[in-house]
């Protein structure tokens, strides 16, 4: 992974492949005229002050994500300098937000991709704007490689390796605000961009057992407790929503629980993930054209998985336990029916009427296992249905909850963090669809308003008097299109730093 380090060098000595300045929309004339951000005062010293006109003259605008390059100016020891938009210059005695700073250090690292060091002078007034950059230079600068030929140079063997080190300039390297803000961006990327490469594996590779086991060593690496469930403990504890989804593959399923403890934790949360390694769609067969990104319906049990660690690494004083309910859902002689009946951890019964609707039936007996332990909040995180796509798009989560106060804490910490999500309600109408008159409940409902009837029917597994929030991530979790600030081409994370801000302010009692 790049490498990111502290130093307070002047740009024009930094020796780089690169130097990143920031750039702007100014906001103090009519015509917006192009102002370097602060950070970059010595590179538009060595233009004479006429740096913004070069590049403007160069096409650049100031907009956000904007890359423009250009030759260092005489007596640089880097040869190039890259300006970054940062988008619309922020008010009078205001600085650049968080998010602004996150994408465009992503956007530049993902520009200098091949190179060995680059100097970021963006704007660092204080240690969360040292956090910020670092962690958009560290997930802007994330390759999946694992499956190429890497040709000897760590990318594409007729590609580019990621950008090696990133130097924040600016910054300080004794402040121990500074240093702080980069151990945090440091593991916060680190795993969030483990969480992707889980996402990326093909699911050959990936299966339940597969991912148990990385999970196990890295509860080893990080102090964690792991508890692993197979087809035979399942059975024995009647977990009959995880070994339904699971009977139609050859690989069997698995409820992998994560706990990270902290001995003057004062809460518990506990968070639930959506691991279904690959989603044929069973018997209900997914159409052609649907099927070959399925390897992505485990993102929210690798969300979860990256969150706990992340606690762990940042040895935050509030207990995690992280649930990854594990499957494979496949199409074949033993795989569960449409017309089905399953008998559920919580000993509800389930009449499957579709077998692609298989999230939420894992999920419900992990969601039980987890209220077993009276956490004071529980938060899924689940790939969970194509409507959440159709109602927010491709880059925002849906949040439901039993609390709207709850709800309203979660979309402002992922606000927070750079992760776009919108409320969504538990209509108490759309329940009725779900009667079954063969079970207590049936595992589909209305059509219409599908991504709110999945979380009703969560609902129904969650303890009475636990505090619970249903993030379905579906639109963001995997990104077809192209990459774009820190986001790269597949797997992103979603979700991962949304858990790991929400754990930071139950440690410090900032949240309920």
């Amino acid at each position: 992974m790049t490498a990111l380090t502290l130093s307070t060098a002047a740009a024009p000595g930094l020796r780089a492949d690169a130097i990143v300045i920031g750039v702007a929309k100014g906001a103090g004339s009519s015509s917006g005229d192009l102002v370097v951000a602060p950070g970059g005062e010595a590179v538009e010293a060595a233009y004479d002050g006429r740096l913004a006109d070069v590049l403007e003259t160069l096409g650049a605008s100031g907009a956000e994500g904007e890359v423009t390059k250009l030759p260092a100016p005489s007596g640089f020891k880097a040869p190039l300098v890259l300006a970054v938009g940062l988008g619309a210059e922020p008010g009078e005695d205001a600085e650049y937000g968080a998010e602004a700073l996150r994408r465009a250090a992503g956007a530049a690292a993902r520009a200098l991709a091949g190179a060995q060091k680059a100097g970021f002078a963006l704007p660092v007034a204080d240690a969360a704007g040292v956090g910020a950059v670092g962690e958009g230079a560290l997930l802007g600068a994330y390759a999946f490689t694992t499956y190429k030929d890497t040709g000897g140079n760590g990318g594409a063997k007729n590609g580019k390796a990621p950008l090696a080190e990133a130097v924040l300039l600016g910054a300080k390297p004794r402040d121990k605000a500074h240093k702080a803000a980069v151990e945090r961006a440091v593991a916060v990327a680190e795993e969030l961009n483990r969480a992707r490469d889980l996402v990326n594996m093909p699911p050959n590779d990936l299966n339940p057992q597969a991912f148990a086991a990385i999970a196990q060593a890295a509860a080893k690496e990080h102090g964690l407790k792991v508890q692993v469930l197979d087809e035979k403990a399942l059975a024995k504890g009647g977990y009959g929503g995880i070994l339904g989804v699971g009977s139609g593959s050859a690989s069997a399923p698995r409820l992998v629980k994560l706990s990270y403890t902290h001995s003057k934790a004062a809460k518990h949360l506990a968070f639930v993930g959506k691991g279904i390694t690959y989603d044929s769609g069973g018997i209900s067969l997914k159409p052609a054209g649907h099927n070959e990104t399925m390897k992505c319906d485990m993102s929210g049990a690798a969300a979860v998985f990256a969150a706990v660690v992340t606690a762990a690494r940042l040895n935050l004083e509030v207990n995690v336990t992280g649930w990854l309910a594990l499957a494979e859902n496949m199409p074949s002689g033993s795989a569960t029916r449409p017309g089905d009946v399953l008998r559920m951890y919580s000993g509800k019964t389930v009449e499957v009427l579709n077998t692609d609707a298989e999230g939420r039936l894992v999920l419900a007996d992990a969601l039980w296992a987890a209220s077993e332990e009276n956490p004071d909040a529980i938060v899924d995180v689940a790939t969970l249905t194509g409507a959440m796509v159709l109602a927010l798009g491709t880059r925002t989560f849906g949040i439901m909850a039993n609390d709207d106060a709850f709800r309203g804490a979660i979309q402002e910490v992922a606000e927070e963090v750079g992760e776009d999500a919108w409320p969504m309600p538990l209509p108490e109408h759309l329940r009725k669809g779900m009667d079954s008159a063969t079970a207590d409940i049936a595992n589909m409902g209305e059509r219409m308003g599908g991504g709110l009837v999945a979380g009703l029917f969560l609902r129904e597994f969650v303890g009475e008097g636990i505090t619970w929030a249903h993030l379905d991530i579906a639109g963001p979790a995997f990104n077809e299109q192209g990459p774009f600030g820190y986001t790269p081409k597949g797997g992103t994370g979603s979700g991962v730093r949304t858990l790991v801000r929400l754990a930071e302010l139950t440690a410090a009692g900032d949240l309920g």
